[in-house]
């Protein structure tokens, strides 16, 4: 069966079974290495990415639930050269030690800036309180977070 979806503004038909996991399908098929595999369970935030702007769970999503939809992973946000401001800020702020969780802090602040510009502390951290660092890095991480709410808010000035 071909399903078709769009990684990173790129329209993809991959014939692959619906139920393949969405994590496996951006891994292993598309050379995709921003989302990890954490625990399997959705419950870690590793393997966070945007499905139509809002943050999801790519290790317990199917291939099927996404088809015709548009899907972004920390590549797609933005380039070495050209960072994300989440992205930035995370670089400025030093909001990662291992940066094994990095890649769903990132994908879980940049979805609640979406539809929040302007969050407090508190907001900021219950938004990421289901994103687990194993090296301890949260408040590093807290501060990094609203640092891209300062940045993205001089992006839209």
């Amino acid at each position: 069966m071909t399903i078709r979806l769009a990684v990173n503004g790129q329209d993809h038909a991959l014939d692959l079974p619906p139920q393949t996991s969405l994590l496996e399908v951006l891994r292993n098929d598309l050379g995709l290495n921003g989302p990890k595999y954490g625990c399997g369970y959705g419950e870690c935030g590793a393997c966070s990415v945007l499905v139509d702007g809002q943050a999801a769970r790519a290790c317990v999503m199917t291939l099927g639930a996404v088809a015709g939809r548009q899907v972004t992973t920390l590549e797609g946000l933005g380039t070495p050269e050209a960072p994300h401001p989440v992205q930035r800020a995370f670089i400025e702020e030093e909001g990662a030690q291992c940066g094994y969780c990095l890649n769903g802090m990132i994908v879980t602040v940049t979805a609640l800036l979406r539809d929040t510009p302007a969050p407090d502390r508190a907001t900021l951290a219950r938004a990421l309180r289901h994103n687990l660092c194993r090296c301890g890095t949260h408040l590093e991480i807290l501060r990094a977070a609203e640092r891209a709410v300062e940045l993205m808010d001089e992006a839209r000035r």
